[in-house]
């Protein structure tokens, strides 16, 4: 199955989508920058103390930006060889089976898709964020009763709970470092959570330039391992 009608270039050229949390990030110093037709948060003014709190307490980036898909179809988990409870990292996504007739695909859009396979982009359904840091996990504790440690949630574990009580999705992406979904209409509630929970142990809203200068989520030969 060809996604080429979900391409961006199939949207109006002059376009510029916004994340619901985008007043929340200006009002908190952001540098605004268009990205693959989003306005998005590329820094808030000081790399360095940015760079300080993903590597001493916690940092939290608006990654709404992201492409998110979703697949339904009999079987797709299978089909797709995903494992339920454990996302799949593969062509610059992360593939997490939520039944086993339906996934979710975060990040870059796949080039083809297994046969009998519904499709419905819901990038604008779902906000996202990055939460990264030593601290992350003591940040979550204070919103979300979802048990983070590694023992139980290990790099590449997927968990759909209720965030700051509202349903979620929680992937563990790599050491200290978790991308979660919650519903696009909460977005301005769910920055406040958790800039009232991150701040209070020395974190700090961080842009997406200094995410993409830390090490990447997981390769693709570790997440097969």
């Amino acid at each position: 199955m060809s996604l080429e009608f979900l391409s961006a270039g199939a949207a109006a050229p002059h376009a510029v989508a916004r994340s619901p949390m985008e007043r929340q990030a200006r009002a908190a110093g952001a540098q605004l920058q268009a990205r693959d037709g989003w306005n998005v948060a590329i820094s808030y003014g000081s790399p360095e103390q940015e760079r300080h709190a993903c590597a001493s307490t916690a940092g939290w980036v608006d990654v709404s930006h992201l492409g998110k898909l979703e697949l339904q179809g009999p079987g797709i988990t299978e089909r797709a060889d995903l494992e339920l409870g454990r996302a799949t990292r593969r062509d610059g996504a992360w593939w997490c089976p939520l039944t086993p007739d339906r996934a979710l695909v975060i990040g870059e859009r796949p080039e083809r898709l297994p046969e009998q396979t519904s499709v419905v982009d819901v990038g604008t359904v779902f906000a996202a964020m990055t939460l990264v840091g030593p601290l992350s996990r003591e940040v979550f504790a204070r919103f979300c009763a979802a048990d983070l440690r590694p023992k139980v949630t290990p790099v590449t574990g997927l968990r759909p709970v209720s965030i700051a009580r509202q349903p979620g999705l929680i992937v563990c992406e790599a050491d200290d470092r978790y991308l979660f979904l919650f519903g696009w209409a909460v977005g301005q509630y769910m920055w406040t959570v958790v800039e009232d929970a991150a701040v209070h142990l020395g974190g700090r809203p961080v842009g997406l330039a200094t995410l993409d200068s830390l090490a990447a989520p997981l390769s693709e030969e570790a997440a097969r391992a």
